[in-house]
């Protein structure tokens, strides 16, 4: 089940908000726990008891390792913790790709193929991964005790609105949140979250989706017929579309946080009006890179290293592990190869070169090398995504392609909403929708704006059978 699908939108989650009001206070938990098992085991009803299994391992290791008697007993149980969680991972998400790769390898040497029926990746294995190694290391540096509660750790890990794709949210930060949202739990949240649930889902159903539909068009062609207009077309909807369908993902869970009371933390800052991809990676998927930062990058040494080689390997090692994260295939990890580089010569010497440029013409850069990344990201092969790349810059205009006036009108609109965060009229703007509180006139109309938008979204889903979500193949 999807966030922007009718069934969703129609049925789950008002029937769910109108349970979870009704629900005394005591059982509201558990009923949130049943929903979110339901709402998995709706587009996943053979994994959820994958889910369900190894977080009642997880569960009872952890507390096991929290009361060993000495540091052996606890690295052991951490151990079995993490051959648990990255086993399951590495089993569903990279199996097929090393077996497919070492049967390339036995066939250049004429042997015979490894005989392998593929996977199918769970939703959202990759992010509920990630939160269980969080608890589990956290518990392990003693930074919190392990839940007493078996019932509140399952609902931590499988709590719907960021379970199929975000953000990842660490134990902490939700922690008191599980129990003690009660208290907190005010009405204007629950409007507050509204307004940011249908903004996501505006920009995932009326901006995402027809930014999709030209990418998919254009992605889909032969090499040989894509011209430069028709790549650059395709490179920028491809651009688009994945921030405004992640991004958009991102909103509506944590507005459907917010109406229940969670406070979970953002996951987007206008990343298109990053000056360097360093401070790009500070606004993309911001919970993504503060899990690397303290699982990873900290660990490895961080930028506390003895020499500059070092720190430039440990950034390389960050991003290459990224970008297999995101998925198993070379191009996924040549995305992440591509970012290291330019993080590691933006320390070089990038950074300084930007300072003397202003603002806008490191904006441009970036945002022109994020695209070309985001090719590599896209492309089903290496050489399709080189292919595209080059004729980015080749000047070849036999083929056109027609754009219609509809796409013309939110591919301007995606334009907008992804740089009007340069001015400062759009920072005002994002400021009264994203975090402000509002007066009862104004809460009414935006009550009034935010029904009509939600039905709007609701006719275009309903319309159409192509409503993808990109991160739900992560």
């Amino acid at each position: 089940m999807v966030f922007s699908s009718s069934i969703f939108l129609v049925y789950f989650l008002p029937c769910l908000l109108v349970l979870y009001f009704i629900v005394p206070k005591a059982f509201k938990n558990v009923f949130l726990l049943l929903a979110s098992i339901a709402f998995y085991a709706w587009g996943a009803p053979k994994f959820i008891f994958a889910i369900l299994g190894t977080t009642t391992l997880d569960f009872f290791l952890v507390k096991a390792m929290y009361n060993a008697g000495d540091r052996k007993k606890q690295k052991l149980f951490l151990i079995l913790s993490l051959c648990l969680n990255v086993g399951m991972l590495f089993y569903f998400k990279y199996c097929n790709f090393f077996i497919e790769n070492f049967n390339g390898i036995l066939t250049a040497f004429g042997a015979k193929n490894i005989e392998w029926t593929k996977v199918v990746l769970p939703i959202g294995i990759s992010f509920y991964t990630f939160e269980s190694l969080t608890y589990v290391m956290d518990v392990y540096r003693r930074e919190h005790k392990p839940l007493e509660n078996f019932w509140h750790y399952q609902l931590y890990i499988i709590l719907f609105p960021k379970l199929i794709a975000g953000p990842i949210i660490r134990y902490h930060d939700i922690s008191d949140q599980i129990t003690g949202r009660f208290d907190t739990d005010t009405i204007d949240n629950k409007f507050s979250g509204f307004f940011r649930f249908v903004i996501g889902l505006c920009k995932k159903v009326l901006i995402a989706n027809v930014m999709a539909v030209k990418a998919d068009e254009i992605f889909n062609l032969p090499l040989e017929s894509i011209s430069t207009s028709m790549a650059w077309i395709g490179a920028l909807s491809y651009t688009f579309q994945i921030y405004f369908d992640f991004s958009g993902y991102s909103d509506m869970a944590i507005g459907i946080g917010k109406m229940l009371g969670f406070t979970f933390p953002e996951n987007f800052n206008n990343p298109y009006n990053s000056g360097s991809i360093t401070e790009f990676w500070r606004r993309w998927h911001m919970t993504l890179g503060s899990w690397m930062r303290n699982y990873l990058y900290i660990p490895l040494g961080g930028n506390r290293v003895e020499s500059k080689t070092r720190l430039y390997m440990n950034l390389w090692i960050v991003f290459i592990l990224s970008g297999f994260w995101h998925g198993a295939s070379w191009t996924f990890i040549f995305w992440g190869v591509y970012h290291g580089v330019f993080l590691i010569l933006e320390r070089m010497f990038l950074l300084k070169v930007y300072e003397k440029l202003g603002r806008v013409i490191p904006v441009v850069v970036t945002f022109v090398i994020v695209m070309i990344g985001w090719v590599f990201f896209r492309a089903d092969s290496f050489a399709f995504a080189a292919g595209l790349t080059k004729r980015l810059f080749t000047f070849n205009f036999a083929n056109q392609t027609i754009l219609n006036n509809e796409y013309l009108f939110f591919f301007l609109l995606a334009v907008l909403f992804s740089f009007y965060g340069l001015f400062t009229f759009g920072q005002t703007i994002q400021t009264f929708f994203y975090r402000k509180t509002h007066a009862t006139y104004q809460t009414l109309v935006l009550t009034v704006l935010a029904l009509g938008f939600y039905f709007v979204c609701l006719a275009s889903i309903t319309a159409s059978t192509f409503n993808p979500f990109i991160y739900f193949r992560f």
